[in-house]
């Protein structure tokens, strides 16, 4: 039997599909790099204490020495100004956030303001700083029982017209493929994520990036 633990995390997994465009709008799903993601109010609260540790679990291994490096630079031209202050940060700011997002394999195209971030990424930040997960589970939980609902019943309502003509016929078809399509997606993903990272990925012991 499917324990209520695998359940949620197999909910939480749809933070990693397009299956819930629908529900958020279609913002990217990157999250660190924009200027209010982690990796940024991290750099902030380090740069202020002059402390680079905090930062280094956002990059690989290999790439510590480049960041302590840029760290220390930054703290010197900071020291400078005001002015000399906002460009250093942001330098630093770019410079962490581009090697973070290489450490990930994913592109990185630039600091982006607070509003690219997908309204259910800001949800699971907001979940882990009140430690309950509840709101998060059910928001994405309707948003996905929200989307199989609307696709069979434009099926089901196309279905009954189905044979009256060929058009009426055509329009069965586009709504039962996009409902069946749309309901083999879900079933994929969650397919997918119990394989990938099993009962022992969810006790804690997933090797995944964010």
């Amino acid at each position: 039997m499917v324990t209520s633990k695998k359940h949620t995390y197999v909910i939480l997994m749809f933070l990693g599909t397009g299956l819930l465009y629908t529900a958020f709008g279609e913002n990217a799903f990157a999250h660190c790099d924009t200027l209010d993601g982690p990796v940024v109010r991290t750099a902030r609260i380090a740069l202020e204490k002059r402390d680079v540790t905090p930062l280094l679990k956002w990059v690989q291994a290999d790439d510590e020495e480049q960041i302590r490096d840029a760290f220390q630079k930054t703290l010197a031209v900071r020291a400078q100004g005001p002015e000399a202050k906002e460009l250093a940060d942001m330098y630093f700011f770019e410079t962490l956030v581009r090697i973070h997002r290489a450490g990930e394999g994913a592109p990185y195209t630039g600091l982006k303001s607070g509003e690219a971030v997908d309204a259910a990424v800001t949800l699971a930040d907001e979940s882990l700083q009140s430690g309950s997960v509840d709101d998060l589970v059910g928001v994405l939980t309707s948003a996905m029982a929200k989307g199989i609902r609307e696709r069979f019943q434009q099926a089901l309502e196309a279905q009954k017209h189905a044979d009256e003509s060929v058009a009426a016929g055509r329009e069965f078809v586009n709504t039962y493929v996009s409902f069946t399509h749309y309901v083999e997606g879900v079933h994929t993903t969650v397919e997918g994520s119990a394989a990938q990272y099993g009962e022992g990925a969810i006790e804690g012991h997933s090797n995944h990036t964010h």
